[in-house]
């Protein structure tokens, strides 16, 4: 792509115009700017959609603007990536019209709200599910903080933790933030008049169905439209809502912030660091890991922003122990970021375990030089990896050498400027979840052996079962465990399994019949309830007639 000259692009900054990294490479597109008023009419209105105008000129879309509700048809609406509503007031859409955008919406379309646009269409519940909040009040238009809570998002990405605007500050009739993903709120210390209290939101995104919604509170003042920062942040809904921006817009809550700023209860280990400044870790030389040391977890949902640089290379250690820190890789696992990498290291792998669904991840991913969101579920031993909001890998680990249930988290740091990281934020599950253990990973026992077989997770089996014969799991409590599951097979007689605590005369929590399947090649599943309030370590007692293998276990969980 040829480049701008310095100083031409310096012209276009200072003219108000933003271009996006990769604003010359997407397919072109249309933009409808619908201002109609029934009430209250900004004297911004033309302002806006002049800067609109320039926006798309300087990032490949073109622009319809309307004040004729005639154009909510779906005929017409099925030309456009985004609609945007730019102040508008009252009722301005008539019922046949409203259902045409209802149907636009959820069959995929954009939804843009700037400002009044939440002063508007007060009796039609879906506009108010899509805008995400009606209008209230405001003071007097004065000078502001807005603290920017997601800096992946398009439309909030160029700024800094807090960004000071003049404008026209709103309230809103309900805290919009159960059903959307917050982008950015007021300080209300800051000013004076604001009637929400400390959590006053002012711009958030939410995705209705198929489509996508942004809004903001922002943009009343005439000069609002001449700012480069408005405008970029303008921009960045109408990319995100016309889904050439992708980002994670669902409603979150719950969530402590590991890294936003401050590296406290971080260390590093091995060769090269993070730069840290804006709020932003970059990467410097490695292999090296930054890992936070000051704690473990188990069940948890781990989020975080990541950009790449070019080709660059990085991933996130999951559930290694503090004195694997320096290879997190042999104890735990990592979620790949690397743009070129191989299937199973690619950008949403399991590195080196499980390639990610390509399709779904293709779709998902904003390209290197712009920001994507990354959570982790780990359930247990699952694993699932969501990138800006879809589900690209799920994966459940069955290597007996490796744990995902407990473990400190890590960022992988791998070339001056690779990668950079924001916002690393974690949320505990507080939830039992089921613990799959492989049969053959017993810590002790009595008269059984490892036995290969083709249909086994991971190859084994604890085998050569006779009757009395056991298998003790020390590093799995029986602790609050109310359901067994077992995967069997059997050649041979068949027989009972005994769910004890502590050890093989410990107290019984329960048993299940295993069944002749056929063959020690074809398995079942078995499962009981388990009653009692051991604590104990898991030991399986094995029960049967005759002589001879009677049955072998390929793993279990407790739930």
């Amino acid at each position: 792509m040829r480049r701008l000259p310095v100083l031409a692009a310096a012209a276009l900054l200072s003219a108000g115009v933003v271009m996006t990294p990769a604003a010359q490479a997407q397919a072109p597109y249309q933009v409808l700017v619908f201002s109609k008023t029934a009430g209250f009419r900004h004297d911004s209105i033309p302002a806006g959609i002049q800067a609109i105008r320039d926006l798309g000129a300087a990032n490949g879309f073109t622009v319809t603007a309307t004040e004729n509700a005639a154009a909510f048809t779906p005929t017409e609406l099925a030309k456009y990536a985004a609609v945007v509503f730019l102040s508008t007031t009252g009722d301005v859409l008539d019922g046949t019209q409203q259902s045409a955008f209802e149907s636009y919406v959820n069959g995929g379309g954009g939804f843009v709200g700037v400002h009044a646009a939440a002063d508007t269409e007060y009796d039609w519940p879906f506009y108010g599910q899509v805008v995400g909040a009606y209008f209230l009040s405001h003071p007097t238009v004065q000078q502001a903080t807005v603290k920017v809570e997601d800096r992946a998002h398009a439309a909030t990405a160029h700024l800094g933790p807090t960004w000071t605007r003049t404008d026209e500050l709103y309230d809103y009739r309900a805290n919009p933030r159960p059903n959307v993903h917050v982008l950015a709120t007021l300080d209300e210390s800051s000013y004076s008049g604001g009637r929400m209290g400390a959590d006053h939101p002012i711009s958030w995104c939410r995705a209705v169905s198929a489509g996508r919604s942004f809004y903001t509170g922002l943009g009343h003042t005439i000069e609002s439209y001449a700012d480069p920062v408005f405008r970029a942040h303008l921009l960045g809904g109408i990319r995100f809502a016309a889904g050439r921006a992708k980002a994670d817009c669902r409603p979150e809550s719950g969530y402590t912030g590991l890294f936003t700023g401050s590296t406290a209860g971080w260390s590093q280990a091995g060769t090269g660091s993070f730069a840290n400044a804006d709020g932003t870790l970059t990467s410097r030389g490695g292999p090296g890991n930054l890992w936070h040391s000051a704690k473990e977890f188990g069940s948890y949902s781990l989020k975080l922003d990541w950009r790449l640089t070019g080709d660059g290379d990085s991933g996130i250690f999951l559930g290694f122990p503090a004195s694997g820190a320096a290879d997190p890789g042999a104890g735990g696992y990592e979620v790949a970021i690397d743009a070129s990498g191989a299937a199973n290291t690619t950008t949403g792998a399991v590195h080196g375990a499980q390639a990610p669904d390509t399709a779904v991840r293709d779709a998902a991913l904003n390209p290197p030089g712009q920001w994507n969101t990354f959570e982790l579920l780990v359930e247990g031993e699952r694993l699932r990896v969501l990138l800006n909001g879809r589900q690209v890998n799920d994966f459940t680990n069955t290597d007996p050498a490796r744990s995902l249930r407990q473990g400190h988290v890590g960022l992988q740091n791998l070339g001056d400027g690779a990668v950079s990281f924001r916002n690393v934020r974690i949320k505990e599950l507080g939830v039992v979840v089921p613990t799959q253990v492989q049969g053959e990973a017993y810590t002790s026992s009595s008269g059984v052996q490892p036995a290969g077989h083709a249909g086994a997770v991971g190859g084994q089996t604890v085998g050569y079962i006779e009757n009395g014969d056991w298998a003790a799991y020390s590093q799995v409590s029986t602790a609050g465990a109310r359901q067994f599951t077992a995967r069997v097979s059997s050649g041979g007689a068949g027989g009972r399994i005994e769910v004890r605590s502590g050890s093989s005369t410990g107290p019984l929590l329960g048993s299940v019949a295993v069944p002749n399947t056929g063959g020690y090649d074809t398995f079942t599943s078995v499962s009981t309830a388990l009653t009692g309030t051991a604590t104990g370590q898991v030991v399986l007692v094995f029960t049967g007639a005759g002589s001879g293998g009677l049955f072998d276990v390929d793993h279990f969980t407790l739930g």
